[in-house]
Order: C-alpha cells, then structure tokens, then sequence
C-alpha cells in the first residue's frame, strides 16, 4: 500500500462503453451484480465462490447464532444468512431491511453509546430462552439504517490511506466549506488507530473487519477477532448462549472477506445522451466535491486488485450533513468494541456505483426519488443542493438520468 495517491476524474462519455447494460432489459440481472473480479487465477476464483457460497450459507443456534441477532426472526428453529440482508440485485446487495441505532445526546454535541443498556445497535430477534432488545426509554436520538452493498468493496479496500489523505486536503485547500475528512477508528480486533472507510459513519476500517464485526453484531457469531457476545439490554459479555466463544474459529469470517474482496463492483447501466449532460451538470453544481467519480487503486498481490481505476462516485470521507446526520456518534458500544471520530451530524459520502437498484434512499430511506434525496442533504452539502435546484426542469432531469445510469 505504499503507492504514490492518485485522484482521478473521467467522465461518462469515455465510460460508455464499460459495462453498459442492453436498453431493451427491463430490469439488472441479478447474476451480472454478484460476479467476480475480472482476472482472478483459479485459486482466487475458487475463494470467491467458496466465499459466496458461506455468504448464502443459514447460520442457526447450534453454529453459535444468538442470542440477538438482525436479520429474519426464523421462530423457534431461527436460522440468518449473510445474505439475508444484502441480496438487492444479487448477493452481496443492498437490503430493503433497516437496522435501528439508539442513544442519548450530551450537551456540548456529545455522545452517549448507553453501552449498559445494549446500545447503540439493536438486535430485532433472539433464540429461545432470550428476549430481543427494544430501544430503552433512557435513549433520545434513534435512526434507521439501511443495509448497503458490497459491490466493488475489495477495490476500495485497496486504496491506499494516502489517497483518502490527500482526497481531504485537496477539499480543504479548493472548497474548504464542503472539505470532509478522513476517519479513524480503532477496535477490540485492532488496537491500532488506522484509515475507516466502511459502515454509514466510516467506522470499519477493512473488509476482515467489516466481516468479523458483522458475523458478532448481526448474527451474534463470535471469532477470535471479535469473542465477546453481545446481550440484550445489557453491556457485552455479561450474558451467554451456551455454544463455547469463539464460535467461529475465523473459517467463515475470512471467507465472507474473501467474497467482499473478490466481488466486482456493479456494472454501468445505459448511458444515454441526457446521462452524459447529467453528470456535466453534477459536477457544475458541486455534487462531484465530496461523490468523486474515480479512485485507484494501489500496489497488490492480486492483480484483479494491482493499481486499478474504479469509479465509486465517493470520497469515502465524513462530512457534517446537519439535519440530514443520523444523530449517532462514533462509539457505538456494540460486540465490536469500535470507536470512531464521527460526531452525530457527521456521514460517510455514500457511493452512488449501482444506485439505479436502490428505491428507497437515504441513510433511513426517507426518500423515495432522487430530487427528494437531494433535497433532504443538509449542512456541507447545502450549496451542492441549492444549485441542484437552480437548475432548469430538463437539467434536473439530465442529473437524475445520470444518476440512474449508475
């Protein structure tokens, strides 16, 4: 990872050609949004299948689920795959599931996790013998959110810290009204304080532990990185399901990162002459500041992953998107023990690549058309959405048409 950063911006036109879907098809098949890298060897393709089909794979009582856990309740013989909750499009999509955060706001624009009372994840579900969390009346600020994708992650993750770095210091120095910037974040697998990148608030900081953190939060699966279970109402590791911890001996966990790193991102969709104008009006109005079309990748051992260019439409940094922030903060006192720099007003630019699957939009899915979505963004993003709405009727039109060519 100690390639020189490189930022780079292309346009729609020169991105015609890539991954256009026919125009005749009526909806994105779902095998061409779970598909693998392009340039995997046999043994990388053997692990991304291999990772896929634990993905797809029904955790139950006896492989250490519980005792609360997201996803489907399953009654008395519960049972909750990864892709429970991200199969829009195809494995390893998006969700039209929510998840619930909760705790309690502190003057001065603090915190509090309510870590004793089982925050700030809530676990909808439990196995037998338990009782699934409710939200406690000691909380103030709850907010939805949606599970996202996982297309393209393994690119992402392979983009060096530098870049992410020099992405904020460009926006400071160019438009420092809207500069995001980079978060940090530490956790119980990682001591260490380094670069995040996933989760809606950036607290994950790579895709092992995007997958260990998920396996004991989601399904309440533990593994050596992550051995503590979470407990309902209560703070983690004071209660017990009766399968010995860990659960996972880090099999199924380094299997779920093996699929995330080998998934392609998803495909363009039609580009149209009125997308082309789009994304020109996007960038004009200050939309492109913080959703950067292009990054790069660095220096890696795979050479599906080896300094490759791939557009997420995202910085992948915080920004304080006043009303439109979720109202958590950093820490989030769940199994994970994950401490991260967002403050409560504070997102992660959420990448657009793939949104013409999405209908539901939004942290919380409050939207449900794009000029909605845009007119709910706050804060640093302000200005972008002003100039969004100064546009004319058919340049509005042009950025929508854009934007669902993504």
């Amino acid at each position: 990872m100690g390639s020189r950063a490189r930022i780079t911006m292309v346009s729609l036109g020169a991105l015609a050609s890539v991954g256009a879907i026919d125009a005749a098809a009526s909806a994105p098949d779902p095998e061409s949004f779970s598909a693998p890298l392009p340039g995997l060897d046999a043994e990388q393709r053997a692990r991304f299948e291999a990772g896929r089909a634990q993905f797809e794979t029904r955790e139950g009582i006896a492989d250490g689920l519980g005792p609360i856990f997201n996803g489907v309740s399953g009654g008395e013989t519960p049972a909750v795959a990864c892709a429970s909750c991200h199969d829009v499009g195809g494995a390893g999509g998006g969700s039209d599931l929510f998840e619930t955060r909760f705790g309690r706001r502190l003057d001065g624009g603090g915190f509090d996790p309510l870590a004793a009372l089982g925050g700030t994840l809530l676990q909808a579900f439990a196995i037998p013998g338990f009782d699934a969390e409710k939200v406690p009346a000691e909380a103030d600020v709850t907010a939805r959110r949606r599970s996202i994708p996982l297309f393209g992650l393994g690119l992402v993750d392979a983009v060096p810290d530098e870049t992410f770095h020099s992405i904020a210091a460009a926006q400071r120095e160019k438009t420092p009204e809207t500069a995001g910037r980079v978060s940090i974040a530490t956790s119980r697998a990682n001591r260490q304080p380094a670069v995040a990148k996933f989760g809606w608030k950036a607290q994950i900081q790579s895709l092992l532990e995007f997958a260990g953190s998920a396996y004991v939060n989601e399904m309440g699966i533990t593994s050596s990185a992550f051995p503590v279970e979470n407990c309902p109402g209560a703070a983690p590791g004071t209660c017990d399901d009766g399968v010995a911890d860990p659960e996972d001996d880090g099999t199924d966990v380094a299997r779920f990162r093996d699929f995330m790193t080998f998934l392609a991102p998803p495909p363009r969709g039609r580009i149209t002459p009125g997308a082309v104008r789009g994304e020109a009006a996007f960038e004009r109005v200050g939309c492109a500041d913080c959703h950067v079309p292009t990054l790069t990748t660095g220096s890696s051992r795979f050479a599906a992953l080896d300094n490759k260019a791939f557009h997420p439409y995202s910085d992948f940094l915080l920004h304080d998107m006043g009303s439109l922030g979720d109202g958590i903060g950093g820490a989030q006192a769940d199994a994970s023990g994950i401490e991260a720099v967002a403050t409560r007003n504070e997102m992660r630019t959420q990448p657009l690549w793939g949104l013409r699957l999405v209908d539901r939009y939004l942290h919380d899915g409050r939207a449900t058309t794009l000029p909605d979505a845009i007119a709910a963004h706050d804060g640093q993003a302000a200005t972008a959405r002003r100039r969004f709405f100064e546009l004319g009727p058919d340049e509005q039109e042009d950025v929508v048409a854009f934007l669902k060519s993504l």
